[in-house]
């Protein structure tokens, strides 16, 4: 059943009071009047969710939307929380201290139009024209599924989920539930998801400016060799689940054509 809603923007918090008010300035400018904001904070220690509803009160705003965890539960799965009290047609993931690029949000619901994930590119807030060390998304390579596979593996496939979005009918039995086994690059799993499910769309532009600082939830940094291998085995099984998953919504939708 159709509840109205467009588009839901999913935010995960922890510790963010020093820049959240910001980000979600720059969301609520973009969004229409049947789109919303859905924010889970992971029991942050500081005063995040005061923020948090100091900026809702601020604004005026009645599409933003506000949860807490009773623990903390890593962004993981805050993010998957979040995800799961989203109601839009189409879903997008935010950071809680980057900035939105203008006209960000209507360019990627048009990349859903026909794809299941949309992906972006992103800049670093405050360093206008900065290289990064992996190429960025180009449309062109939206079908080649094989080799974005590939590109995953290997670590050079700029797959942020800051810079992504999915519709809703890609979370059940698909980006949903999060493999347990999942504590970090929730966004690759929706990437592989996409991919394997031959339908995702790369965007030219940059969708997002992140701001990088040390409180970052997600890690900075150069890794391990360990932390490395550990990742790009997880990846693999990723590709295996998203797989198996594909097979099995295939074969439900042919049995409920046959009954």
């Amino acid at each position: 059943m159709s509840t109205g809603i467009r588009a839901s923007v999913c935010m995960a918090t922890y510790r963010g009071s020093a820049y959240v008010a910001e980000q979600i300035e720059s969301i609520v400018a973009q969004l229409g009047p049947d789109d919303e904001l859905v924010i889970v904070d992971d029991c942050s220690p500081d005063d995040t969710v005061a923020v948090i509803v100091a900026t809702i009160d601020r604004l005026g705003e009645s599409r933003v939307f506000l949860t807490r965890t009773d623990e903390n539960v890593g962004y993981v799965r805050a993010f998957e929380a979040a995800i799961r009290r989203s109601r839009g047609q189409y879903v997008f993931l935010s950071d809680q201290d980057d900035v939105w690029t203008p006209g960000r949000h209507e360019a990627m619901i048009a990349g859903l139009g026909r794809s299941l994930v949309v992906a972006g590119n992103h800049s670093i807030l405050g360093r206008a024209g900065a290289r990064l060390w992996y190429p960025p998304l180009r449309s062109r390579g939206s079908r080649h599924h094989l080799a974005n596979l590939f590109a995953i593996l290997i670590g050079y496939r700029p797959y942020f989920g800051c810079a992504m979005g999915f519709r809703r009918e890609a979370i059940d039995g698909g980006i949903l539930p999060i493999p347990d086994y999942v504590t970090e690059s929730h966004d690759v799993w929706i990437a592989i998801t996409g991919n394997v499910r031959r339908s995702i769309r790369h965007l030219d532009q940059v969708v997002v400016e992140r701001r990088l600082h040390d409180a970052n939830q997600t890690p900075l940094g150069i890794r391990g060799l360990g932390t490395i291998l550990r990742a790009r085995w997880m990846f693999v099984r990723l590709i295996g689940e998203a797989y198996r998953r594909t097979v099995a919504a295939r074969a439900a939708i042919l049995a409920a054509r046959r009954s």
